[in-house]
């Protein structure tokens, strides 16, 4: 079976925004940068001590976000705890991009996985390039009907392992039609068609029409918190649309057929938005999450990559689910992808972001903070 992990560029923003609006916990790290390193340095620990935005946290590995100390911090944002947020952030990514293993932490398990818990399917509109059919949804499963199982049956008659009635019904013959498929293919077998066996059966809507590119900004632009923009990033009424049923308040928004997310203030005001790269597969559970546990650095499940400021939201029975900066190989340092593949799907679970918007992520969203997925 092929690599399940495909997990990681970007410019390092260097200068910190001004204070955050004070309906934003205040940003603040339990230990500085240089403490962390030497009691590493000395074998004290494997560096299990974050300094997690807005709280007082202490997360060791293997935690699942219940420790009480997971209590966000209603206080008045400070202007000089939100700028040693961005620095720290800022020195993270440097510390991964120079490959420097005293900053990773063996904390909890960061999915790459391959599972699809969507149990009824979600239905969708694009439509193929060349105008064909598809599944007409993120997943089809036993049970579903419709177009887009009479699609799938066709598919899978051309391709030879289904030689039955396309009624538009998926029953037992399809499932088993769907499992044999692949399994030739070499995917992951379980019945369900999601965007990997759909993509091979060439019955997967044109991605790229669901996508919104924004112009990249001039040098030197900013955010409405005054923090620097990435190539992929956008702000105020420069910024796409909010998708339909995405929450209110103060929160981010993450869309997965544009994978686009937005920082959303009190006063609903789209602070930033940008472009990332979100999971092959249809793991990311939509509805409204909320930020649980941050590590400055962790790594990829199977130990092969870094990934840097990673902010979790959702747990699966594989692992955990949230925004990361760019990853890079363990290796090598390399990384795993190209600021112009933003907005393309390369994940095993996670989103991806330019490492400077991964840098003012990590200042907006304390554990606590609304994460809604569309």
């Amino acid at each position: 079976m092929r690599d399940d992990w495909n997990e990681g560029d970007g410019a390092v923003l260097t200068t910190a925004p001004p204070a955050p609006p004070a309906d934003r916990p205040a940003p603040r790290f339990d230990k500085p940068v240089e403490q962390r390193r030497r009691e590493f340095a000395l074998g004290v620990g494997s560096i299990a001590i974050l300094g997690a935005a807005a709280i007082g946290i202490v997360v060791t590995g293997g935690s699942d976000g219940s420790d009480e100390s997971l209590l966000i911090n209603d206080t008045p944002a400070a202007g000089a705890e939100a700028a040693a947020d961005l620095d720290a952030a800022s020195e993270i990514i440097s510390a991964t991009e120079n490959n420097d293993e005293a900053f990773v932490e063996m904390i909890d398990v960061e999915l790459a996985g391959i599972t699809d818990p969507d149990p009824e399917g979600e239905e969708g509109t694009a439509s193929r390039a060349d105008g064909g059919c598809t599944i007409g949804a993120l997943s089809l499963r036993l049970g579903a009907s419709g177009d887009g199982v009479v699609c799938l049956q066709n598919a899978l008659a051309d391709a030879g392992f289904f030689d039955g009635t396309a009624d538009g019904e998926f029953a037992q013959s399809t499932f088993d039609a769907v499992q044999a498929y692949q399994l030739a293919e070499d995917l992951f077998v379980d019945g369900v068609v999601g965007r990997e066996s759909a993509v091979s059966l060439d019955i997967w809507p044109d991605e790229e029409s669901l996508v919104t590119r924004t112009p990249a900004p001039e040098p030197g632009a900013v955010d409405l918190w005054g923090v620097e923009l990435s190539p992929v990033a956008s702000a105020g009424d420069d910024a796409p649309p909010l998708p339909e049923n995405s929450g209110s308040g103060y929160r981010v928004v993450y869309d997965r057929a544009g994978q686009r997310v937005w920082a959303v203030d009190g006063e609903e005001r789209i602070i930033r938005s940008w472009l990332v790269s979100g999971s092959t597969y249809t793991n990311e559970r939509p509805g409204t999450h909320t930020v649980y546990s941050r590590s400055e650095v962790s790594t990829a499940w199977n130990g092969k990559a870094y990934l840097p400021l990673m902010i979790r939201y959702q747990k699966t029975e594989r692992g955990n689910i949230g925004f990361h900066g760019i990853p890079t190989k363990v290796s090598t340092g390399e990384v795993y992808q190209t600021t112009e593949e933003l907005g393309t799907r390369l994940s095993g679970g996670c989103q991806r972001q330019h490492n400077t918007d991964a840098q003012f992520l990590w200042g907006f969203a304390p554990v606590g903070t609304t994460v809604v997925v569309t």
